[in-house]
């Protein structure tokens, strides 16, 4: 995720809504994470639950997702790499 200064915002509003037309970016104050900027359409995915992607905890983590994490733990400490196919 890009990152742009709260001043990048305000001189250079262009490339900062260039790139949230792509990706939301991270807005920064401080040298702090402060706001996230993202497309109107990405935040109605995010908003009706379109967005694929959750954060699990290992104890919650769903059966199936245990069973790819562990394989691709496996594959790494075997030193297959990160881009292995199962």
């Amino acid at each position: 995720m890009r990152q742009f200064t709260t001043r990048d915002l305000s001189k250079d509003i262009g490339d900062v809504t260039a790139a949230v037309g792509r990706e939301p970016v991270v807005l920064t104050r401080h040298g702090k994470p402060r706001f996230v900027l993202m497309s109107y359409e990405h935040y109605e995915k995010m908003r009706a639950g379109g967005d694929p992607r959750r954060g699990h905890r290992a104890s919650e983590m769903p059966e199936e997702n245990k069973q790819l994490f562990a394989a691709a733990i496996d594959r790494l400490a075997n030193g297959e790499g990160y881009d292995a196919d199962p």
